[in-house]
């Protein structure tokens, strides 16, 4: 088993303000916090964005490639990069940088385990409403996060038919894999506007057994 990294950093963070992926955190920029949180678990990386994120070099990574227009065409060119000898691939969004790596040895374990798929969920705590009107019951739902795993072959088949999704689970589950889940973070914050990165801050400041009551809290 050969597991690569494909981090997508392709975005142009309308809501942010700007390219979030390039935003500094805590002295560090939002995509390579990103990068160090699947380095250990991974074969080889690579990053998927515009030329200011910077060499492959420079970021100590195997390589970086143009992104494409939207987001499942990102992790096609990136997917094209990888090498032949890559048999599993985890998904990463660059604007989740608070990732753990004990959330990212639970996806690989899944693989490892035999799944064709598999992704972090999180509960749901907001009520949900349609905008049509009516509460729709939360109870059957999750929010999903990265990183996303994958046996690699199934994943390269549904892109292959250029599927568009908003993540890589919802690609291959139009072609009829089975995607499993694991448990996800509530910390494992995905940067969407400015705010969130004063929320990134704080939540890096927390010490592991604090980042537990969150999630524990949240399951409740």
């Amino acid at each position: 088993m050969e597991i690569w990294g494909v981090v997508v950093a392709g975005g142009t963070g309308t809501r942010f303000g700007g390219p979030k992926q390039l935003a500094d955190l805590a002295g560090s920029r939002v995509v390579d916090r990103s990068i160090e949180g699947l380095r250990k678990r991974v074969d080889g990386l690579v990053v998927v964005g515009a030329a200011e994120l910077g060499s492959a070099e420079a970021m100590s990574v195997n390589t970086v490639i143009a992104g494409g227009s939207s987001r499942s065409e990102s992790v096609r060119n990136g997917l094209a990069a990888l090498p032949p000898t890559a048999t599993h691939v985890l998904i990463h969004d660059a604007a989740r940088p608070l990732v753990s790596d004990e959330l990212v040895g639970r996806v690989v374990d899944a693989l490892v385990a035999g799944s064709a798929a598999v992704v972090p969920v999180v509960p749901i705590t907001d009520t949900l409403r349609s905008v049509d009107g009516g509460t729709v019951d939360r109870s059957g739902l999750v929010g999903v996060q990265t990183p996303q795993g994958f046996e690699l072959s199934g994943l390269l088949a549904a892109h292959d038919l250029h599927i568009e999704g908003t993540d890589d689970a919802s690609v291959v589950e139009a072609v009829g894999v089975a995607v499993d889940h694991v448990p996800g973070s509530m910390a494992n914050l995905k940067l969407t506007f400015p705010h969130d990165l004063a929320v990134a801050e704080v939540l890096l400041d927390l010490a592991p057994d604090e980042l537990a009551a969150i999630d524990e809290a949240a399951g409740r």
